[in-house]
């Protein structure tokens, strides 16, 4: 007879595929974690280049105004009777436009802006739909043609 109980392994199995699966998961999350922050530090620096860059041009546009108020007329600057207008570069692709009437004892800023320095094209060649329908006769078998 066979009175002796069968003792079995263990049952590690289900406990190893947890553990196994949660350290996977951990893994993922914190190598999405990393991707995240480096991402987001790319931004900040090229966030913070465009702050310092425009704050540069800004600088530049007020020393140029402070040489226009002290009667001087700076290189670059236009003028036309008591209205002075001229540009400082923040970037390759953007200016920063400043046009400022002077009096005697007073100015007023009637632009200070920043604009796109690139030449702008106009792109017609996509087709658009000009909200008319056009509906042709049909053409013999009992189908109209609708242009597109």
């Amino acid at each position: 007879m066979n009175d002796k109980k069968r003792m079995g392994m263990p049952a590690t199995g289900g406990s190893s595929l947890l553990v196994i699966f949660a350290v996977l998961a951990l893994t993922v999350f914190a190598i999405l974690s990393i991707s995240t922050v480096t991402a987001d530090q790319k931004l900040a620096d090229k966030s913070a280049a465009s702050v310092e860059a425009y704050y540069e041009a800004d600088c530049q546009a007020e020393m140029i105004l402070a040489e226009i108020r002290s009667g001087k007329l700076p290189e670059g600057v236009k003028r036309d009777g008591n209205l002075y207008s001229y540009k400082c570069p923040v970037t390759d692709s953007l200016n920063l436009e400043v046009e400022v009437l002077v009096g005697e004892e007073e100015y007023e800023v009637l632009r200070w802006q920043m604009v796109s320095a690139a030449d702008w094209q106009n792109d017609d060649s996509l087709p658009v739909w000009d909200g008319e329908v056009i509906i042709e006769e049909s053409n013999g078998e009992g189908e109209g043609i609708w242009p597109l």
